[in-house]
Parts: structure tokens; C-alpha cells; sequence
């Protein structure tokens, strides 16, 4: 973790919008969709082991958070109700998740859009 990355001070699931919020001691707040989470995952399953290697995560439109992990003091594990649960989230990642949400966002529905996927959302 760089020294300059803000530490959270407050990290919430919320079941029912399926939104993580993070808070972090510089003041920034992001709320982190779980969708987002899962298809960003900095596992090497969705990352791969090198620039072009990623994969892009189709299906994970009502994905679930379902146990949030400690990982010493920098990063938290997230584990998801698809059984994914090997992306170690450092709160550096987090941070770049939340600072980049709507760029990353837009890229992601534009690669399932060339990939021909349509995202189906669950209506509640």
C-alpha cells in the first residue's frame, strides 16, 4: 500500500442495493456496486497474469457480497454468493475502484456490448 493511499474508516454492505460503502480517512466516499466489485476483481481469475490476459466477467449482474474478510491491515477479502472469492481487495485497489468508478463502468458495459452480452438485471 502506498503511503500516501487513505486508510478506510468505515466499510458497509448494504444487502438490499447490493452496494459496499466505503469511507476513507481523507473523507472520500464511494459506493461500490457488488457487480462492479466481482467484474473487477483484482483475482488473477479476472485479471489474469498479464496485460491482454483479462477476462471479461459475463452474468454477474445480481451478484451478492455474502462475507467480507480482514486481510492483515491492508486490503479486505470479498466473497461472493457465485463462489468467487479470491480477489484480496487492498484499500489502494478499493480507493482506484471508487476514484475510477464511472470510466471503468462505462468500459465494462461497452466490452460486453462488443462481446454481444445484454446485462439482465433481476427486477426486486
Amino acid at each position: 500500500m502506498s503511503h500516501n493511499t487513505p486508510r478506510p474508516s468505515e466499510i458497509n454492505y448494504h444487502q438490499k442495493s447490493k452496494i459496499l460503502d466505503v469511507t476513507f480517512a481523507d473523507g472520500a466516499h464511494f459506493q461500490l456496486p457488488a457487480e462492479y466489485l466481482r467484474v473487477y476483481s483484482p483475482s488473477a481469475e479476472v485479471r489474469g497474469h498479464g496485460p491482454g490476459q483479462e477476462v471479461l466477467q459475463v452474468g454477474k449482474e445480481n451478484v451478492k457480497i455474502i462475507h467480507i474478510e480482514p486481510v492483515g491491515n491492508y486490503a479486505v477479502g470479498l466473497h461472493f454468493d457465485d463462489g468467487h472469492n479470491t480477489g484480496i481487495y487492498s484499500f489502494e485497489e478499493l480507493y482506484k475502484l471508487g476514484v475510477n468508478k464511472e470510466q471503468n463502468w462505462r468500459d465494462y458495459l461497452k466490452r460486453l456490448e462488443d462481446a454481444g452480452h445484454q446485462r439482465k438485471v433481476a427486477k426486486v
